[in-house]
């Protein structure tokens, strides 16, 4: 499932991490991937624990735990640290790859990949090129997103960011790993929230709502891993 999030960080969240990355420490983005990610990749990032990455990572945090739509579509957890990164100049594309599956927090802690997220930190008319572009069962999906804004998608996606060729596109990234694992029953899950929530709106709380309600969590408890 591919699914568009809006509002993860608002306009003053977007002006304090844009002063904060004005001096970041950049480094080598090849430096946090394996072995096929090295041959393809060529960004830079921040290192995670830099006074920068802190920030913004925990504004990204405060932003999903007040996304509903995040909360049901993701069913997170456990969330990896959101890392910051940027495409410009000479540093300026991702060729074609899939996230490892398993990363290691700082703290040893193991996060499996269900779910990718980028959260985009500049405007699309701040540069050209950067599409976030992403194969599923449609076909290849390009995303490029006003600032503030995420996209998720299955971690099994092959992807890639395309060439930036005037700019700079900053972005923080991360992964959940969800109490579902499967992207399927994830999504079923989605949308029968989804469509409860617009029975409510349309009808008010009803005997059927309260029966989809309990076949929703009934499914979850089934699926979920705790």
């Amino acid at each position: 499932m591919l699914l568009n999030l809006p509002d993860i960080l608002g306009t003053q969240d977007l002006q304090t991490a844009r002063q904060l990355l004005r001096d970041a420490p950049w480094t080598d983005g090849r430096d946090s991937a394996g072995s096929q990610a090295r041959q393809v990749k060529n960004n830079v990032q921040l290192p995670y624990d830099c006074e920068a990455a802190r920030a913004i990572s925990a504004m990204v945090t405060r932003g999903l735990e007040r996304s509903a739509l995040f909360l049901t579509a993701a069913l997170p957890k456990k969330i990896f640290t959101p890392r910051i990164n940027r495409y410009s100049g000479a540093s300026n594309h991702y060729g074609n790859h899939v996230d490892g599956a398993i990363r290691i927090l700082p703290d040893g802690q193991r996060v499996r990949t269900d779910v990718s997220c980028t959260v985009f930190l500049s405007n699309p008319e701040d540069y050209e090129g950067g599409e976030l572009t992403i194969a599923d069962t449609y076909g290849e999906q390009h995303v490029k997103l006003p600032a503030g804004h995420a996209v998720l998608y299955p971690g099994t996606s092959l992807h890639q960011v395309q060439p930036v060729t005037r700019g700079e596109r900053l972005a923080c990234f991360f992964w959940v790993e969800s109490l579902v694992r499967s992207d399927e029953q994830r999504r079923l899950l989605f949308e029968m929230d989804m469509a409860l929530m617009q029975l409510r709106q349309a009808q008010g709380e009803s005997a059927a709502t309260t029966a989809l309600t309990g076949s929703y969590h009934n499914l979850l408890r089934m699926w979920a891993d705790t």
